[in-house]
């Protein structure tokens, strides 16, 4: 279910190159606060799904709410309690 996820977040992603230092820029609009930039396309890609995989392990441990995307939802449970 994680991987189906993953990979249709990924297949939603936008990429454009900025000016600033001609990087590569990638969000993915259904995913608050995922996005990445790198050198390359390809390294802008493999650096979003790392983001959107950290942003996913994150909410779904904190228990926020994961959007719906490409028809595949995941429902979050209570937070976990963390030790710190």
């Amino acid at each position: 279910m994680l991987t189906r996820y993953i990979q249709a977040a990924m297949g939603k992603a936008h990429y454009e190159r900025t000016g600033e230092e001609e990087l590569y820029y990638g969000r993915i609009p259904e995913c608050p606060g995922v996005w990445a930039t790198g050198k390359t396309l390809e390294e802008c890609r493999e650096e979003l799904q790392e983001v959107i995989e950290d942003w996913l392990s994150l909410g779904l441990r904190l228990g926020h709410a994961i959007p719906e995307v490409a028809g595949i939802r995941i429902e979050s449970g209570p937070p976990v309690p963390v030790d710190v």
